[in-house]
């Protein structure tokens, strides 16, 4: 008989289903106090529970993003990534920035804006020198002087922890340990009540059959999603590139960046396979 596979919190549904819900909020403050040593975090708020039903978790274009809100008011979003699409640094700052944005309530003034940090974790390496765990802030040429706190990106790189990391010495290397979830043993040996029982949330996950298939429907979800980038990518190059200094194939790029479109596809991903401006995919949507 063939062996049940394991699923892990590095599929994005599973990840979210430990640390998205109201009833873990434990679980996620650990883990950022893990990650943001220099905040106090008396109290955490989950801006939303998201209702993960079977057409949200087979909907590429549905987000799993955890939300929160810190005592402080500060928000942070938290995210697996599984796919590396090489624009990663952009896709931060495009999702973060509106998150900034959206903290303000109307006629409110800018310096209300809230604080916001990004946590990036990540199925991949994007910078080769440095830690797996990398900040990103906003700062001024002149002595590198901090231009404002009220942006920080986090990025953890979990191929890299587990390069580099031969033996768990701190609370963060700790819940990588456990996302990573390569060595069972090693993390029931952790001495973290929270860490503990997010194991057992990820046993009750993987034991039960409705969660096992939410699970599966959204790793499925990623393999479709590829493979569509993929077909069409190739699409894209035979019948723009070849043929792109013609009107048959500017023709041939709107349908497939309606195509595109109907996939819930970023939108720079779509001006770069078919060439077409973003104002023109922008009126394909009327």
């Amino acid at each position: 008989m063939e062996e049940k596979k394991t699923y892990k919190p590095t599929n994005d549904y599973v990840f979210s289903r430990i640390y998205g819900y109201k009833k873990n909020w434990e679980l996620l403050k650990d883990l950022l106090e893990a990650i943001l040593p220099d905040i106090q975090i008396k109290k955490i708020e989950l801006v939303k529970q998201y209702s993960l039903d079977k057409a949200t978790i087979k909907s590429r274009g549905s987000v799993l993003d955890v939300l929160a809100i810190l005592n402080d008011n500060t928000y942070v979003n938290v995210k697996m990534q599984v796919e590396d699409y090489k624009n990663t640094v952009e896709r931060s700052i495009f999702y973060d920035s509106g998150l900034f944005h959206e903290s303000l309530q109307k006629n409110e003034k800018f310096k209300k804006a809230k604080r916001t940090i990004g946590i990036w974790f990540l199925c991949y390496n994007i910078f080769e020198e440095g830690s797996f765990h990398e900040v990103a802030r906003l700062k001024r040429d002149y002595e590198n002087i901090l231009l404002t706190d009220k942006m920080e990106f986090h990025y953890i790189q979990l191929p890299k922890f587990k390069e580099k990391c031969k033996r768990i010495s701190n609370k963060l290397e700790e819940w990588l340990t456990f996302i990573v979830n390569d060595n069972t043993e090693a993390v029931k040996m952790i001495d973290n009540e929270y860490v503990q029982k997010a194991e057992d949330e990820l046993e009750y996950i993987n034991a039960d059959k409705e969660e096992r298939m939410r699970a599966k429907f959204r790793e499925k979800s990623e393999w479709n999603y590829n493979f569509d980038m993929d077909s069409m990518y190739e699409h894209g190059l035979e019948q723009g590139i070849e043929q792109g200094k013609t009107e048959g194939a500017k023709e041939q790029n709107i349908k497939i960046a309606k195509k595109m479109l109907e996939q819930n596809l970023d939108i720079e991903i779509i001006i770069n396979i078919t060439g077409l401006t973003k104002e023109e995919i922008e009126n394909l949507k009327d």
